[in-house]
C-alpha cells in the first residue's frame, strides 16, 4: 500500500493566489477589449465598408500574451506544477466562461468566472484534487456554453 506524500506547502493559499490572479487578468482583459473595440469603433464611424484598425487586429494577441506571461511568472512563485498542463488550457478556453459571464451579468461576473475558472484548473495540478478540480472545470464551460448558446 502506497500512502501519499505529504504537500511540501498548503494547496489553498496557491490555489487561491491562482483564483485571484484569474480574476485580476479576466477584468484587465474585459477593460482592454472593450475599450479596443470603442476606439476602433469610434475610428471606423466614418466608413460605410470593412474597416480595421491596429486595436482590432491586435487586441486579442496582446491579451493572450500579457496573460500567458502572468501566468507563467504567478504560477511558478506560487509552485503550480506542471505549468505546461495548467497554463494552456486556462488560457485556450477561458473565453467561453468570460464571454458567458460578460453576456449575463458584466464586470463582476467576469472577475468571478476567471477567478473560479483560475482556480479550478490550477487545483487539478494535483493528484488528490484532479477529477473534482476537472469536473468543476467541465460543469463551468458547460454552463457557460448554456449561457452562450442556450
Amino acid at each position: 500500500m502506497t500512502t501519499p506524500r505529504p504537500e511540501a506547502q498548503p494547496v489553498l493559499p496557491r490555489v487561491l493566489g491562482a483564483a485571484v490572479t484569474g480574476a485580476v487578468l479576466a477584468t484587465g482583459a474585459r477593460a482592454y477589449l472593450s475599450w479596443a473595440t470603442h476606439r476602433s469603433d469610434r475610428i471606423c464611424r466614418t466608413t460605410d465598408g470593412l474597416c480595421f484598425t491596429g486595436w482590432n487586429l491586435t487586441a486579442v494577441p496582446l491579451v493572450f500574451a500579457v496573460a500567458l506571461v502572468v501566468l507563467l511568472v504567478v504560477y511558478k512563485r506560487l509552485g503550480i506544477r506542471p505549468r505546461i498542463a495548467v497554463v494552456p488550457p486556462t488560457l485556450m478556453l477561458a473565453p467561453m466562461p468570460l464571454a458567458a459571464a460578460d453576456t449575463a451579468a458584466g464586470w463582476w461576473a467576469v472577475a468571478l468566472a476567471g477567478g473560479a475558472w483560475s482556480y479550478s484548473l490550477a487545483l487539478a495540478a494535483w493528484d488528490r484534487y484532479r477529477i473534482p478540480a476537472l469536473a468543476a472545470s467541465a460543469a463551468l464551460l458547460l454552463a457557460s456554453m448554456a449561457v452562450l448558446y442556450g
